[in-house]
């Protein structure tokens, strides 16, 4: 209507009156108006006047018209027509309608005002006919609409539905009296709602009664008598024609009790659910006569979660007592309030009616239109619904829940055939009971019966899932029941709980159930009741404030004192409301860690279900996202992660919680790269299986670990923890059952990998160390707990063989034999019981060869396997029989711990005895002691004796072995470089019983008299070249580390201390030989094998080497060397340092190192002082060197030592030849050094020349002849070189050389050349360099150092002078003089010798510091002092004055030398013409790589007097660049001249000749 008025206006206005209103709009609209009114065809007039006011009003309401023009206009048209001012209204109702419903609220406002100023031409009766009540009550016409509009409603009442004529009760009452005694009569006769119904009939008729009014009798009499449905439900059915009406009429009766005095009475409510039972009426129609709203119900269930948020806010806020107080007696006030005047709410009323009668399909409508559980919220209507449950559920439960010997309430079933079937299956649950349940929510807590009907009926479902054989249309049917039991138990029984008061029935009853699902779907149903549960319901916000109110006031008083009863309030409150409490408790525990104690004793009052919820809590307290599990600072783990799995490992301990969760927990977090929670892993592993992993372990701890698993529970660990054999139990078996025991140890070997180059990206070195360390440890402490506690078949199912593990799931080699290793000692032992049993005899001879054989089937395939492991040159040195040996073999296996045995045995003894003298002790316990102590001791004897007879099975085994360890074709260093690579290294750091293994089997190998295996060049490598790996350590793998190095020292130390010892235990032994003939070792010859004085010599050698490692790591400041070193100096301090200006060296750094770190790092500075005080009490155990060695033996210095006549030199041929100086490992070094920067540390080629001192003493210096030629040789090749030069300046390719040539001198250096004391600021100590300054006049070159008396100082400032001209050199001259081996005859034995005998005071050579650039400054020196092109005519005269100094100290080292050493120098310089033929050749093929040269002249540590050591310095920076070109040929040689001289190249030829002929007799030489 409103477009068609509006386009009739546009056809009959024009198009721009309004616009101008003023000119003529006015006008023309005033003139059509007129007009309009003039015509006589009313309708179409009538219309037109509409459309010209509609449009009129539609231009003002837009606010495109002035209001009082048109309010004036309108005032003048009321004139034209009487009926103006109700078209008008028309046009006002029209436009009322419509901005109404514009969102435009200015509209909305000009419309009104619009009316506002009509109102005085329009009247008030004509706009309240025609406007709605909103509008009225804006315009002020009426009060209030509200009310306006009940007057309406009851002006239509009063017009059209009250009688205002006859039938009422004062006018017929005796049809009426009639008609009520015809329906409170007697119905118990033959009386039928059909001969009833003829009766009212008849009335009727006769009385002219009214029928509605008839219809509201019989319901008011019904409602009297509401126990006779059976009568009155026909009788209306029968009687009524019109549903609506009977509606109607019972609405009236609810409108009625409406009233605030009045209350409905039950009886109309159950007539109402029973005609709406029997479709009498329908449920829409009757629901709009009940009060209150919808809206209302709703407003109402806000504002009771909002006031039970308020009320948890108060009970969380700190409130002060007297308020608290005052509080809380204001609530229950109020709630007594409401509980004494409930309100009215007929739709409850009806609801519940509903549920008495069984009419579930309409009570469901009703309680669908409220919020989710307020209906049953009402305690009634909960019961009334939890009835009809019971009555459902009967049969089933009678079938399938009833407990046995349980006999139960019987139900009578409704009577009513229309009411919900009852269940016979558990497929009939789903028709009604789950919803109804659903329906009931928390608010089962009212029936606690029906709360165990369901939880049993649970039960009954889960046996018949679990059971087998079902197909799968079954188990499709059965998988959806179980989701259903699970959401009932999520959204019904766990909320129900939390309402029940301390019913720790119910909550063993729910255990019942929710044991019988699996880990997952438990937590899950924990997680959803502990975090969304608690929001769902007022009541539930409630009782959750008030939980962790009443946590709070129990934990604050929990003390070790008051366990007991704290720890059953505890119990009272988690049999509730579990999740909430504990998630307190762990709130608390993570803050403070000393109620760990406290809480775990307190918890022994827990249900079982309260536990099971215990480990989820834990679970996400650990997994919690928003907690840092790394302290600020980035170097610790968190204390709350540490506090939490303390309490992990003393919960799980103590309770019988199922662990399969956690379990799982720590290995998703390994999955997930994350190592952090390994922590949790290795308490609970510590906790339950009484296996403990520590590096702190005593001697006597370390003895017991060796023995067996009494032993080790004995004596092993710090805390003897008692009664692990069930705790273990429990944790074997979550491992076994969820199939988590191989990842666990696959993914944390996997880990340890991870946690440096994947997890530690941007984390703390220092973290990255302690995850790393946390990581192994747990991998060891957990294979150690599955290999004690899993049974041979499940251990051998479990772990796959070696190559598998390695290759496929790619574990680390060690972490795989530590895992195969007891597969390999059970299946040896199993094997060998087959052979016994098999082959009876018990000659001790047999069982030996048995176990042998038993031995050799087992260890056979792990041979084959091994070979995948390696490239296949590794088995050139090595056999795989040889490497899986040493594998797989333990401490337990090569020495029986008597001392341990005997100690354990007596301390047993010694408690049986304080028992004994106890009088206080009754008898009893007496003798329960005395039996444990005499069933441990047997048992201890028992396993003592077993090991026994294992170990001598054992050696005997390695004998017959021994043979075919090591090849022959391989060199000595060789073998020894992939024996320390692939066996000794990676495994004595693997844990602190292994470092003694390893240490063990090397003397057991030296023992055995191994063939090819060289003791003394093994020892060699493992001292003298600590830097690399002590740097590479994490701070637990180097107290392994120490401890390795500790136990080779002491068997070193043992040897050392005694010559008989060492006459008994090395004389004859081929491990101490230095020569090894091509015909076979007889044994026999003494001039073959290293003297007792020239092992004292090597292991003072050692020490020193020791001591330059230790005080290079203490300069580096890099935190990580410093503590390693640290830690391992500790480790070994019962046996280094011995020597006592070692001694001091050590500790002068060790104080700086105190001073330094005080403030900077403390932890450094705890072991710095710690190291400090340990050292001073054993000062008075140390000895002068003199005494340590013998110094004052002839010292053969005359000649460069480039021969040895010791374990290092071979005649195999040429190629293996030139690889023995050089050792396997030489590549390996470059790269280590390249990498190493200016801190370059010895290299572990170093050990070529450690064996130097092997020597007895046969090639201490070679002929006349020799250095003669080598000196002309020099000579000659420094013109050469001199006429190469042309231009002398200091250029890039001059450093780069130098650097090179150090880079080669430092490989070869055997010991000498290790980084200089750095930046030479620090003078030498005073009576430091007297020492030295006897040592040097003692020695056989004094005249080369001439100078040393007086000039240390001198030489510390040297550096600072130069470096101006970019050449900050070192004192490392001071130290060493290195002679390449290939620049002269002498034996480099011998020559090595005489760098021990020698060297510098390690308190002086350490007391200087290195310049940063020492390493191109000592190449440099090297460089010019043997390359045998000088740079200059002053280089050329400073050689010539060096070889006078040598030839005067050549003159007076013959007037000592006896005729026997004449005799070996001859002999020796014959082997070194070999070995220079070869070493020249290698050289070249080599092309300049580095080195052997690990030699220096006796009286280096001071061998350059002041006016040489600066001629050097200004020459050195001085090279053209030509020479960088020949830095990359062969020239580069340690023989220094561009070509071979022809003299070398004749020993050469005659070499080859030799070793094509194939000489009888042929050297071997070993570094």
């Amino acid at each position: 209507m409103c477009g068609i008025l509006g386009k009739m206006a546009t056809l009959i206005l024009p198009a721009d009156w309004a616009k101008n209103w003023e000119k003529s709009g006015k006008h023309e609209f005033v003139q059509l108006c007129k007009n309009l009114a003039e015509k006589n065809d009313n309708v179409s007039t009538t219309k037109d006047i509409q459309s010209a006011l509609y449009e009129l009003c539609w231009h003002v309401i837009q606010g495109n018209f002035k209001l009082d023009l048109a309010a004036s206009v309108l005032s003048d048209m009321m004139e034209l027509r009487d009926d103006m001012t109700s078209i008008l209204s028309d046009v006002f109702c029209i436009l009322d309608i419509e901005t109404s419903s514009l969102e435009e609220k200015s509209k909305r406002d000009h419309y009104t005002q619009l009316v506002g100023a009509c109102l005085f031409f329009v009247p008030d009766a004509i706009l309240k006919e025609r406007l709605d009540p909103e509008t009225l009550e804006s315009l002020g016409l009426i009060k209030q609409a509200h009310q306006f509009n009940q007057k309406i409603v009851k002006i239509k009442t009063k017009l059209f539905y009250k009688q205002q004529k006859f039938n009422l009760l004062r006018e017929e009452n005796e049809g009426y009296a009639k008609l009520i005694t015809e329906l409170g009569q007697d119905l118990s006769g033959s009386i039928t709602s059909h001969l009833v119904l003829e009766s009212i009939k008849s009335l009727i008729g006769c009385f002219n009664l009214d029928p509605n009014r008839v219809l509201d009798i019989i319901l008011e009499v019904y409602e009297c008598r509401s126990d006779q449905d059976e009568f009155f439900l026909p009788l209306i059915k029968s009687y009524m024609c019109e549903p609506l009406t009977l509606c109607h009429i019972l609405g009236f009766k609810f409108k009625f009790n409406q009233e605030p005095s009045e209350e409905t009475p039950t009886s109309l409510y159950h007539i109402a659910a029973a005609l709406l039972h029997h479709n009498l009426i329908e449920l829409e129609d009757l629901y709009v006569h009940l009060m209150p709203l919808d809206a209302s119900i709703v407003e109402e269930h806000k504002r009771e979660i909002t006031e039970a948020k308020q009320i948890a806010r108060k009970l969380t806020m700190v409130v002060v007592p007297s308020e608290k107080t005052e509080d809380k007696e204001r609530e229950k006030e109020k709630e007594e309030e409401k509980n004494d005047k409930p309100p009215d709410n007929q739709k409850l009323g009806l609801l519940e009616a509903l549920l008495r009668i069984g009419d579930w399909h309409n009570a469901q409508s009703i309680m669908d239109q409220m919020p989710a559980f307020y209906a049953t919220s009402h305690k009634a209507i909960a019961l009334a619904l939890c009835q009809l449950v019971h009555l459902t559920v009967e049969p089933l439960y009678r079938r399938a829940g009833v407990p046995k010997g349980a006999k139960g309430c019987v139900m009578r079933p409704l009577k009513n055939k229309r009411a919900p079937r009852p269940a016979e299956s558990f497929e009939d649950l789903r028709r009604d009971v789950f919803s109804m349940l659903c329906y009931l929510g928390p608010h089962l807590s009212h029936d606690p019966i029906l709360f165990a009907k369901i939880v049993r009926l649970g039960k009954g479902f889960m046996k018949e899932y679990q059971s087998e054989g079902r197909n799968d249309n079954v188990k499709d049917n059965m998988d959806t029941l179980l989701s259903c039991f699970l959401s009932i138990a999520d959204q019904v029984l766990l909320p129900s709980l939390s309402l029940m008061e301390c019913n720790a029935c119910m909550s063993e009853e729910l255990w019942g159930l929710f044991k019988l699902f699996p880990y997952q779907h438990r937590y899950r149903l924990y997680g959803q009741w502990k975090n969304e549960t608690y929001t769902s319901h007022p009541l539930l916000v409630k009782v959750k404030a008030q939980t962790v109110d009443r946590a709070k006031y129990i934990m604050k008083r929990l003390t070790k004192e008051n366990v007991k009863p704290s720890g059953r309030q505890i119990g009272k409150l988690s049999h509730s409301n579990p999740t909430i409490l504990f998630d307190y408790i762990l709130s608390q525990i993570q803050w403070y860690d000393n109620l760990i104690g406290p809480v775990v004793d307190s918890l022994k009052y827990l249900t079982s279900l309260n536990y099971d919820i215990m480990a989820y809590c834990i679970i996400e307290a650990l997994a919690n996202p928003e907690k840092e599990k790394m302290k600020h600072d980035d170097t610790t783990i968190s204390s709350w992660l540490q506090s939490l799995a303390s309490l992990c490992g003393a919960v799980f301990r103590k309770y019988p919680i199922e662990l399969a969760g956690l379990l799982q927990y720590v290995t998703n977090t390994l999955k997930a790269g994350k190592s952090f929670d390994l922590l949790i892993l290795k308490e609970v592993v510590q906790k339950m299986a009484g296996i403990e992993i520590t590096d702190e372990m005593t001697s006597e701890q370390m003895e017991a670990m060796t023995g067996g698993e009494q032993l080790k529970a004995e004596g092993g660990y710090f805390g003897q923890i008692r009664n692990t054999k069930k705790s273990s139990q429990r944790l074997k078996d979550a491992l076994l059952d969820h199939e988590l025991a191989l990842p666990l140890c696959l993914l944390m070997a996997q880990q340890r990998n991870g946690v440096v180059f994947l997890e530690g990206g941007e984390k703390h070195l220092k973290l990255v160390g302690k995850l790393y360390d946390q990581c192994h440890d747990t991998l060891v402490q957990f294979g150690g707990f599955l290999a004690s506690n899993l049974s041979t078949e499940d251990y051998i199912k479990r772990v796959p063989s070696i190559d598998i593990l390695c290759n496929q799931f790619h574990t680390p080699h060690d972490a795989a034999f530590f895992l195969s290793r007891p597969m390999y000692g059970h299946q040896i032992l199993s094997k060998y019981d087959e052979l016994k049993k098999a082959e009876k005899g018990n000659r001790q001879q047999q069982k030996v060869h048995k176990y042998v054989a038993a031995c050799e089937l087992v260890m056979s395939p792990v041979h084959e396997a091994v070979l995948s492991l390696h490239p296949p040159r590794v088995w050139d040195d090595l056999r795989p029989q040889f490497y899986a040996t040493f594998w797989s073999l333990t401490m337990y296996d090569l020495a029986v711990p008597q001392n341990a045995y005997d100690r354990e045995v007596k301390k047993l003894q010694a408690q049986v005895k304080a028992i004994e003298d106890n009088p206080d002790v009754p008898l009893n316990k007496k003798r329960k002691e005395k039996e444990r102590c005499s069933a441990l001791q047997d048992k201890l004897q028992e396993e003592e004796k077993k090991q026994q007879e294992h170990v001598q099975r054992v050696l005997h085994r390695l004998k017959l072995e021994k043979d075919n360890w090591l090849l022959a074709k391989s060199t000595k260093n060789e073998t020894v470089t992939k024996f320390l690579q692939l066996c000794l290294f990676p495994r004595c750091i693997f844990s602190a019983i292994d470092a003694v293994y390893c240490a063990r089997f090397v003397e057991l190998v030296h023992e055995q008299k191994t063939p090819n295996f060289c003791t003394l060049l093994c020892y060699d490598r493992v001292f003298s070249d600590i830097i690399y790996t002590v740097a590479s350590c994490t701070e637990n793998e180097s107290r392994r580390y120490g401890r390795f190095l500790c136990c080779m020292l002491e068997t070193v130390t043992r040897w050392h201390s005694d010559r008989a010892v060492f006459e008994k235990e090395c004389g004859n032994y081929p491990g101490f030989l230095t020569i090894f003939r091509a015909a076979g070792f007889d044994g026999g010859n003494k001039a073959d094998q290293l003297d007792f004085e020239n092992f004292r010599h090597v292991v003072h050698k050692w020490h020193y080497k020791l001591t330059k490692a230790s005080v290079h790591c203490l300069e580096t400041g890099e935190y990580t060397h410093i503590r390693n070193i640290l830690i391992v100096l500790t480790k070994i301090l019962p046996c280094y340092p011995k020597v006592l200006n070692l001694g001091q060296a050590l500790e002068l750094r060790v104080h700086k190192i105190c001073l330094e770190e005080k403030e900077k790092r403390p932890d450094l500075y705890a072991l710095a002082m710690g190291y400090s005080g340990q050292l001073k009490g054993r000062k008075a155990h140390m000895v002068p060197e003199n005494e340590f060695h013998h110094k004052e033996q002839p010292v053969r210095s005359s000649t460069p030592a480039s021969q040895q006549n010791g374990p290092g030199s071979m005649a195999k041929p040429a190629n293996n030849a030139s690889k023995t100086d050089e050792g396997a490992s030489e590549d390996a070094d470059r790269s280590k050094e390249k990498s190493q920067g200016t801190a370059k540390p010895v290299s572990k080629a170093n050990s070529t020349a450690a064996k130097v001192t092997t020597s007895n003493g046969n090639g201490a210096s070679s002929s006349t002849k020799a250095i003669k030629e080598r000196d002309d040789k020099e000579k000659s090749g420094k013109e050469k070189k001199e006429k190469k030069e042309k231009t002398p300046g200091s250029t890039p390719e001059t450093k780069g050389d130098s650097r090179r040539e150090k880079q080669r001198d430092e490989r070869g250096a055997g010991g000498k050349e290790e980084r200089a004391p750095r930046e030479g600021k620090e003078k030498t100590p005073k009576a430091d360099r007297d020492k030295q300054k006897a040592e040097e006049k003692s020695s056989k070159e004094d005249a080369k150092a001439k100078a040393g008396n007086g000039e240390p100082q001198e030489q510390a400032k040297e550096p600072k002078s130069k470096e101006k001209g970019g050449d900050r050199s070192s004192v490392s001259a001071s130290l060493k003089s290195p002679v390449p081996r290939s620049e002269s005859a002498e034996s480099e034995r011998d020559h090595k010798r005489r760098k021990i005998d020698t060297h510098s005071s390690p308190s002086h050579s350490s007391s200087v510091k290195d310049n940063i650039n020492e390493p191109k400054d000592s190449a440099s020196k090297h460089h010019i002092n043997y390359i045998s092109a000088p740079r200059s005519k002053s280089r050329e005269r400073e050689m010539d004055k060096k070889d006078s100094e040598n030839t005067r100290g050549r003159s007076k080292e013959k007037k000592t030398e006896t005729d026997k050493e004449r005799k070996d120098r001859k002999r020796d310089h014959v082997n070194a013409d070999r070995e220079l033929s070869l070493e020249s050749k290698r050289r070249k093929d080599e092309n300049g790589t580095n080195s052997s040269n690990k030699h220096s002249k006796s009286a280096s540590p001071s061998s350059d007097s002041p006016a040489p050591a600066d001629k050097e310095k200004t020459k050195r920076p001085k090279s053209s660049s030509k020479e960088k070109g020949e830095s990359a040929k062969p020239e580069r040689n340690s023989s220094g001249g561009k070509k071979e001289s022809r003299h070398d190249k004749e020993k050469l030829d005659k070499k080859e000749k030799r070793d094509s002929s194939g000489g009888k007799e042929e050297k071997k030489q070993y570094p």
